[in-house]
C-alpha cells in the first residue's frame, strides 16, 4: 500500500473518544495502512467532549472560514488539526459551534438523540469534502466509518459528482452494529433533496432509522465492509444482495490482511 492515499472519515476515533467498535477500527485501520507506507488522513467531528488542550488541537486558519449551507442556512466551518502521538498520523476535525460545541457526541444526558443529528451529518459530509478540496489532496479511496459519516457517499455521488479531483476515487463504507433505536428528523430526506439529490436515490431516508441511513450510504458506495459481528441479519442480507463488492466480518487478529486485500480489489 506504499504511497496509496486513503482518506478515513469517521464519526468516532480513539484516542479522542471512548473505545468502541467504530472508534477502535477508525484508529487501527489507518495505523495499519500508515505502517505499510500509505498516505492517510483522518477526519472526524470536533465534539465538545474532546479535550482540545490535552490532545493539542489547533485551528487551521487557512482551511477555516467558509460557510456551508445546510437546509438553506449558512453554517460556518472551522477546521482543527491534531496528531496522534507516536504515530505521525494527522487528524482533521470538522467543527461548528452550533452543531458540535455540546458536551456529548450523539445524545443528551438522558440518552435522547440530538434533534439535529441529521443536519450534523450533512454538515460533516460537506465539511470533509470542502476541506479535502482545499488541501488539493486526491484520495484513491475514501473509507467511511460510523453512521454520522454515512452522508458522505451520497454527497460524493450527487452534490460533488462533477468534482474532477475525485473522478477516480472509490468509496468504501464499513457497517457496524446498530447504535441507535429512534428515527433521525423525519425532514432529513427533504434536507438532502434541497442539495439536489433526487428522491429515488435516497428514498430509504423517508424513515431515517439506523438501518435505512446505512442502506442509503451502501447504495452510494463502491464497496462495503461488514465491520461487526452484530450487524443485523436484514442489513447483512441487503449488503449481500446489493451487487456491491463486500468483505465479510474479519476478526481483530485477521482484519489487516483482509482489509489490505479488499483495498487491492479497487486497483490499489
Amino acid at each position: 500500500m506504499k504511497d496509496k492515499r486513503i482518506l478515513y472519515v469517521s464519526s468516532e476515533v480513539v484516542p479522542y473518544l471512548a473505545e468502541n467498535e467504530v472508534s477502535l477500527m477508525s484508529y487501527d485501520v489507518p495505523k495499519m495502512i500508515n505502517d505499510q507506507g500509505g498516505q492517510i488522513r483522518i477526519f472526524m467531528p470536533r465534539y465538545g467532549n474532546i479535550n482540545e488542550r490535552r490532545h493539542q488541537l489547533h485551528e487551521v486558519i487557512r482551511l477555516s472560514g467558509m460557510n456551508l449551507v445546510v437546509n438553506d442556512l449558512d453554517m460556518p466551518l472551522i477546521i482543527k488539526v491534531a496528531s496522534i502521538p507516536k504515530e505521525r498520523i494527522q487528524v482533521y476535525f470538522i467543527d461548528n459551534d452550533e452543531y458540535f460545541k455540546r458536551k456529548a457526541t450523539f445524545a443528551d444526558e438522558e440518552g435522547v438523540l440530538y434533534p439535529d443529528n441529521d443536519e450534523r451529518a450533512i454538515f460533516f459530509a460537506k465539511g470533509v469534502v470542502e476541506t479535502v478540496k482545499k488541501l488539493n489532496w486526491v484520495p484513491d479511496i475514501i473509507h467511511v466509518h460510523g453512521w454520522l459519516a454515512a452522508m458522505l457517499p451520497i454527497y460524493m455521488k450527487h452534490y460533488y459528482k462533477n468534482e474532477a479531483l475525485f473522478s477516480e476515487t472509490k468509496i468504501i463504507t464499513s457497517v457496524y452494529g446498530q447504535s441507535f433505536d429512534e428515527n433521525l428528523d423525519l425532514e432529513m430526506i427533504n434536507k438532502v433533496k434541497f442539495d439536489g439529490v433526487p428522491h429515488e436515490a435516497v428514498s430509504d431516508l423517508e424513515v431515517p432509522n439506523y438501518e435505512n441511513v446505512l442502506k442509503a450510504s451502501i447504495l452510494h458506495s463502491d464497496g462495503v465492509i461488514i465491520a461487526s459481528e452484530n450487524v443485523s441479519p436484514s442489513l447483512t442480507k441487503f449488503i449481500e444482495s446489493s451487487g456491491k463488492p463486500f468483505l465479510p466480518f474479519a476478526a481483530k487478529d485477521a482484519f489487516a490482511d483482509a482489509y489490505t486485500n479488499f483495498y487491492r480489489t479497487f486497483g490499489l
